[in-house]
């Protein structure tokens, strides 16, 4: 794959983790055409023109588009693969140049996809040798990489590689007509929660494709209805829901982030830097506990001490020291809350204020803002076929309607004004 970090990891034995925790990553690094040599640095060297292809990559994924879908794009684009890019470049790459120069292969698409070095992360011990007797590597589990953060410059921001990330889960199978829809793999039964199908034919007009839930046509319409949803009226409803909802953060932004429970930027600071003293304050004494636990035992060993109050006052210190640590646990969940709370209304508000006045629903803008979308059973009671589709935004979850209306009879009243 197109290598925008010019760089070559120095060997890490796997054996000695703890020391690399404790240090920089030294790895060697050098421009195309400069003298490799072992030095430490901060920040990985970008290569733009590598680059401009990872990020395509992205925003193509983004876009809804399959790695096979994506493949065959930077094909017809004439878009080098890593290892003719490299040779071209006079570097050397881990496999040989393929004979075609611009046959993407999907695995490589999805090798670049996972990689979290593109937000700036460093990964070591991916893999390891079992013995020295054989140059095989095996992979090592997650669990066992150590990622060290921000290391360098990013090429794709941290939101766009997560959500990148949430799409991979969803495959994405064209149907037999060869057409495909933003909402596969985002179109979800109200009742059962499974995935709903999208159903078009040759026969049928573009107007006429539509989502079924799955439980329904993979088991039967006993167990769940089938939710039918035609595909233009979804896209439709959810066009309109997303510009009243980028309209309302617009007009009513700090009102907007008060009601879903996220403090302004000043309070949450205060209540965070309340928090962390209590904090504080319970580590150190707990930690002072520990202390004053051995300075009893050892007035009980050098007789200064009788048994009983010895008891009397370790049972005390024991006690104390487990409620604070039970309080040290409950406050660093509150701050963790507080924090990712605070940071995902944030985020949401930054993506809505981008799309404020859009006139058409693309999968780029689908993706960025929506989660997931429920279809519910049609309602005819009332001789009309009426359904609701309820959305769940990405960092914000689902919003309330009242919430949605209040704001929007305020838009209007300010329009008539």
């Amino acid at each position: 794959m197109p290598r925008e970090l010019r760089y070559i990891l120095t060997f890490f034995s796997s054996s000695l983790p703890s020391k690399l925790n404790a240090s920089c990553n030294c790895f060697c690094a050098s421009a195309a055409g400069e003298t490799v040599s072992a030095v430490v640095l901060s920040v990985w060297i970008v290569d733009e023109e590598a680059a401009q292809v990872v990020k395509r990559i992205f925003n193509l994924c983004m876009e809804g588009y399959g790695t096979a879908q994506i493949a065959r794009i930077l094909k017809e684009d004439k878009a080098e693969t890593p290892s003719n890019y490299w040779k071209r470049i006079g570097r050397n790459y881990p496999s040989k140049p393929t004979a075609d120069p611009y046959g993407w292969d999907p695995k490589t698409i999805s090798g670049i996809l996972e990689k979290c070095e593109y937000i700036g992360h460093t990964v070591n011990f991916r893999t390891n040798k079992p013995s020295y007797k054989t140059k095989k590597k095996v992979l090592n589990p997650p669990e066992k990489w150590q990622i060290f953060e921000n290391t360098h410059e990013a090429i794709v921001d941290e939101d766009t590689f997560n959500r990148v990330q949430e799409l991979r889960k969803n495959k994405r199978r064209p149907t037999r007509t060869g057409r495909t829809n933003m909402f596969s793999g985002i179109a979800r039964c109200a009742d059962c929660g499974s995935k709903m199908y999208y159903c078009a034919m040759n026969n049928y007009e573009t107007r006429q494709d539509h989502f079924v839930c799955s439980s329904s046509r993979k088991r039967s319409t006993e167990e769940c209805d089938s939710h039918f949803i035609r595909a233009v009226v979804l896209e439709e409803g959810t066009l309109q829901n997303i510009q009243l909802v980028c309209l309302c953060v617009s007009a009513f932004e700090d009102e907007f982030r008060e009601a879903l429970g996220a403090l302004k930027s000043s309070e949450t600071k205060k209540e965070l830097y309340a928090k962390r003293k209590m904090l504080q304050k319970a580590e150190n004494r707990c930690s002072e506990l520990d202390r004053l636990f051995k300075r009893v035992y050892e007035d009980l060993v050098n007789g200064n001490l009788s048994e009983t109050r010895f008891k009397m006052l370790s049972d005390d210190y024991e006690t104390e020291q487990t409620e604070l640590k039970e309080k040290i646990e409950l406050l660093n969940k509150e701050i963790q809350e507080i924090q990712e709370k605070t940071d995902n209304i944030e985020k949401f508000i930054r993506t809505a204020k981008k799309y404020v006045g859009i006139e058409e629903l693309t999968p780029t803008v689908l993706n960025d803002m929506v989660k997931a979308v429920y279809v519910q059973k049609p309602d005819k009671s009332s001789g009309k076929r009426v359904q609701k589709v309820i959305i769940s935004y990405n960092y914000a979850g689902i919003l309330p309607n009242e919430l949605l209306n209040k704001f929007y009879s305020r838009c209007t009243q300010k329009e008539t004004a």
